[in-house]
């Protein structure tokens, strides 16, 4: 679990338990999808700061990152998170259906990039997925699993779309990652030749334009991120609504997002 600020434990004597409830009301904990693993920190950095500039109590944020069906099942199982940031819309309307008095709301749209540090033409393109199918070069491409990663989904249904039905050649293996996290380690390390990562992954790692492209939105289904409140914390309310602020919304934007409005 990645603390981005520590819990502070109250001492055992008797004048400790409002300041407890005072501790644990202003303590949040944030189930969020893998790729939003470089993004998340600095908004949350921000939130903290606009807080403490206005003199209020900063709110200790506690995140977990893992794929966005892996954190739903955890949560389904009682996981004591307060708010879900998905990388889809499908998770967070399932849970809004159980938790009565929530309900979803979106908060950024991902694009999706094809990446490659091991071959030595130049970047990718989009032309570069068809190919896939006709090469006789022996070959790794990876890719989340569609089950549990939006972000998997989605590349699947582009390798579906730019197949035309017809299968990968049996000399290029299709290696699948856990999550979209994974997926750009593997490729990042060129243990494959291929992934399909977020490209907020590249945007902050800040790699060369030469070693990706961005795949047309239109090639995938949109990849509209939801998340919901899960408890009746008022932390957890103020993250949300900082979460779609401006401020926010601004560093979703140069991190590689698109504006939610993009996809209407």
């Amino acid at each position: 679990m990645a603390s981005l600020a520590g819990v502070t434990l109250a001492g055992c004597d008797s004048q400790a338990s409002d300041t407890e409830d005072t501790k644990d009301v202003a303590h949040i904990r944030i189930a969020a999808a893998a790729n939003m693993s470089d993004v998340l920190p600095p908004i949350i950095e921000a939130y903290q700061q606009r807080q403490a500039q206005a003199d209020i109590a900063v709110t200790d944020i506690d995140v977990t990152y893992a794929s966005s069906g892996k954190l739903y099942a955890q949560i389904e199982a009682g996981a004591p998170y307060d708010v879900f940031l998905s990388a889809n819309q499908d998770f967070p309307a399932k849970l809004a259906a159980t938790h009565v008095g929530t309900a979803p709301f979106s908060y950024t749209r991902g694009q999706l990039a094809l990446y490659s540090i091991t071959q030595p033409l130049g970047a990718p393109t989009a032309n570069t997925v068809p190919a896939l199918y006709r090469t006789t070069t022996p070959l790794k491409i990876t890719l989340a699993n569609g089950k549990l990663a939006p972000y998997g989904a989605a590349a699947a249904h582009y390798l579906q779309q730019a197949s035309q039905g017809a299968s990968l050649p049996k000399n290029v293996q299709t290696i699948q990652a856990e999550n979209i996290g994974q997926a750009f380690q593997y490729t990042h390390s060129g243990s494959v030749d291929y992934g399909f990562v977020a490209l907020s992954q590249l945007v902050a790692t800040k790699t060369p334009k030469s070693a990706y492209t961005v795949l047309p939105v239109a090639g995938y289904p949109a990849l509209l991120q939801d998340g919901i409140v899960l408890s009746d914390k008022p932390a957890a309310q103020g993250f949300a609504r900082h979460l779609q602020s401006a401020e926010a919304q601004d560093i979703l934007t140069r991190s590689g997002y698109l504006p939610v409005s993009d996809a209407q």
